[in-house]
């Protein structure tokens, strides 16, 4: 069983898209705040990581940046969840390494096909 950390502030946001994780067949662990999920991801080393962008603790790009730092969990998939979709924020992340982005609000389709297709290349 896969696993996958999200490390989204909004209570609803983090409880849906665990529930769909486990639905789907996933083991789902979450983090409150960037600075949590940074710690978790450490810790655990997850098979990929969903993270949005603005947050309390450090936002998504610190969060991702960091990770990328360590050679623990450099290998790490990591995805963008976000409402915040700007270009320069897809290039940004995308330069920095992220295997994608899912923008809020999504459905269990698009989910699942993003994380799908992060396991194909890995």
């Amino acid at each position: 069983m896969k696993t996958v950390l999200i490390i989204e502030d909004n209570t609803v946001i983090r409880e849906n898209v665990c529930e769909m994780l486990e639905l789907g067949g996933y083991q789902a662990i979450f983090a409150v705040n960037g600075k949590v999920g940074l710690d978790l991801a450490k810790e655990l080393r997850p098979d990929i990581i969903l993270c949005d962008i603005i947050m309390p603790g450090a936002n998504g790009f610190e969060v991702f940046g960091e990770l990328k730092a360590d050679a623990d969990t450099s290998e790490i998939p990591f995805v963008f969840i976000t409402a915040s979709v700007g270009k320069k924020e897809i290039e940004k992340g995308l330069a920095m390494g992220a295997k994608g982005y899912i923008q809020k609000p999504f459905t269990g389709e698009e989910l699942f096909e993003t994380l799908e297709g992060c396991f194909a290349v890995k």
